[in-house]
């Protein structure tokens, strides 16, 4: 399986880190988090993938390159004008050759099974599959509902896939990783702005097959200045494990 890394966003609130680092470059236990991801997805056997650049893109290429230094084959989108999440996904179809890929971003620290996420997606014949967690402040993230067969029912509020009334409800947040079937971009325009959550919400109203995965592990955006202090805090202190990720790289 493919994969695509999404690397192009402002990093707005991290101002002023990001005015001259592109947030996927900013490190933690001496490694960008971009590294980490691709790291991430070595591990689960995934070796081959394409990453999104617009703010600052140049200097992420530069520091990764072609992946060989991390057992990998990386190629790159470049985005002159930000596309969005479903815009960026959309304009880096073809690299997929019409087969099912993963998708998660290149700014966030994660501990995930994406092997396990990648089995789950295909003995449940989903068109998507979005790894989604319990989070205290689940509102302000955005609401993720799903059934207790673990179908994604709604995203704030939007899509409500019909399902018996009796069902029991979970709110969950999106954790920014996904497996996807070519034909969740059917509807999503090339070349233009957009967010990969209006997709699911057509294809959810479509009654197409929309799996949330429950995961448990350490899950941190690093989205704000006082978040990248705190992750850094974490992984020194061990609370999330990076020891399968550490191999030297050459």
């Amino acid at each position: 399986m493919k994969a695509m890394v999404l690397a192009a966003g402002l990093g707005m609130r991290l101002r002023p880190l990001t005015d001259a680092v592109p947030k996927p470059l900013l490190p933690i236990a001496g490694r960008p988090l971009i590294v980490w991801n691709l790291l991430l997805l070595r591990q689960h056997g995934i070796t081959e993938a394409i990453i999104n650049l617009h703010h600052l893109g140049q200097l992420i290429e530069k520091e990764v390159g072609d992946g060989s230094r991390f057992g990998m084959r990386l190629a790159y989108s470049r985005e002159p004008v930000i596309l969005g999440t479903g815009g960026g996904i959309k304009q880096a179809e073809a690299f997929f050759g019409g087969d099912p890929f993963l998708v998660l971003n290149g700014d966030t620290l994660i501990e995930l099974d994406l092997g396990d996420v990648v089995g789950f997606h295909a003995r449940r014949g989903a068109l998507a599959t979005m790894v989604v967690r319990e989070d205290p402040e689940v509102d302000r993230w955005g609401v993720v509902e799903v059934d207790d067969q673990q179908r994604v029912l709604s995203i704030n509020g939007r899509g409500r896939a019909e399902v018996d009334s009796s069902a029991r409800r979970a709110r969950r947040m999106f954790a920014g990783v996904h497996v996807m079937d070519s034909r969740l971009l059917r509807h999503v325009p090339l070349g233009r702005e957009s967010s990969i959550i209006e997709a699911y919400v057509g294809e959810i109203a479509r009654g197409e097959r929309v799996l949330g995965y429950g995961m448990e592990g350490y899950w941190s955006d690093v989205g704000t200045p006082d978040r990248f202090a705190q992750a850094q805090r974490d992984a020194e202190a061990g609370l999330i494990n990076l020891d399968g990720r550490m191999r030297p790289l050459h």
